[in-house]
């Protein structure tokens, strides 16, 4: 197996990121190891806030909203899954699965063994960690969700995420951008210029920084080709339906905050997943898909508040 390991010093580009790097081995699924990034800041017997990250972005999303909560007396969790930020970077394209993703999320909990966690997810970090939520119930205490979705039968792919599908199949546009700023094409898509606190060009460094090449990309090309209309098996289509119904009886807290610009994930699909609960409650930022970018301090506001009235 083919693993690129992104050299630090492109990692200068992180700015307003003072986290010191953790790492431990996950399982490859073929017996043997990859190295897995994570941030972990505050005191360790806080209770956790672990926050999951999708598409193509790092722990690096979530640096606004990480200082808050550690000064709130939170043990903050952030890894980066395999493929993306400061882990290991299989090259093999047919490598990346949600499965693999999720398990190891699971050795990451397990083996840091986090209990009384906060599960805050967003984009493909809702099907990665809400799993974990159904496999562990034990060890999370309340549920933050961000324009995410679990597939099932009655979801409603909209037209936005079904042309992003195609734009990464042969001879969609991002297919030949790969090349050329893919991943600061696809985040200044996603967030309007002048919504982030970082220039255009310290955006381009520091989303591109874990990737200097194309062959490196391999796992942001998956996620989108992963979605359950497109490849079932890749997307754990039925693990995420089954996941969608035991979440049905989850009795604890759960709060959800949705940019409600977002065109992929709606505001109207996350009021319609909160009102599934009677214990929900739903806040609306005027965000887009990547509100920790553009809301960070924001969120955390909305989430140490409604903890706050539980």
């Amino acid at each position: 197996m083919n693993v690129f390991r992104t050299p630090e010093d492109r990692f200068e580009a992180w700015s307003d990121f003072p986290f010191e790097p953790n790492y431990i081995n996950v399982s490859d699924g073929e017996g043997g190891t990859l190295r897995m990034h994570h941030v972990d800041e505050g005191p360790r017997d806080g209770h956790v806030m672990l926050m999951l990250h999708g598409m193509p972005t790092s722990s690096f999303l979530y640096r606004r909203m990480i200082p808050p909560l550690v000064e709130a007396g939170y043990r903050c969790i952030a890894p980066d899954h395999i493929g993306f930020g400061k882990s290991d970077k299989v090259l093999d394209d047919a490598w990346y699965t949600i499965a693999r993703h999720s398990q190891a999320c699971a050795e990451l909990i397990q083996q840091l063994d986090l209990t009384n966690i906060t599960l805050v997810c967003q984009d493909w970090g809702g099907p990665i960690g809400l799993r974990q939520a159904v496999d562990m119930p034990e060890r999370f205490e309340r549920l933050c969700i961000m324009n995410t979705w679990l597939h099932h039968e009655a979801f409603e792919y909209t037209e936005a995420i079904r042309n992003w599908n195609a734009a990464w199949h042969e001879g969609g546009a991002m297919v030949e951008a790969q090349g050329c700023g893919l991943i600061m094409q696809i985040m200044l898509n996603r967030f309007p210029r002048g919504s982030s606190p970082l220039s255009d060009e310290e955006a381009f460094a520091a989303y591109e920084a874990p990737f200097p090449d194309r062959e490196s990309k391999a796992g942001p090309r998956r996620f989108p080709l992963s979605l359950p209309f497109d490849d079932a098996e890749a997307a754990n289509a039925d693990v995420q339906k089954a996941d969608f119904e035991a979440l049905r009886t989850w009795q604890k807290p759960a709060h959800f905050i949705f940019g409600i610009k977002d065109e992929i994930f709606t505001e109207a699909w996350g009021k319609q997943w909160a009102g599934m609960y009677d214990q929900a409650t739903f806040d609306g930022l005027e965000a887009g898909h990547f509100l920790q970018e553009s809301h960070g301090p924001e969120i955390v506001d909305i989430l140490l508040q409604r903890i706050s009235e539980e």
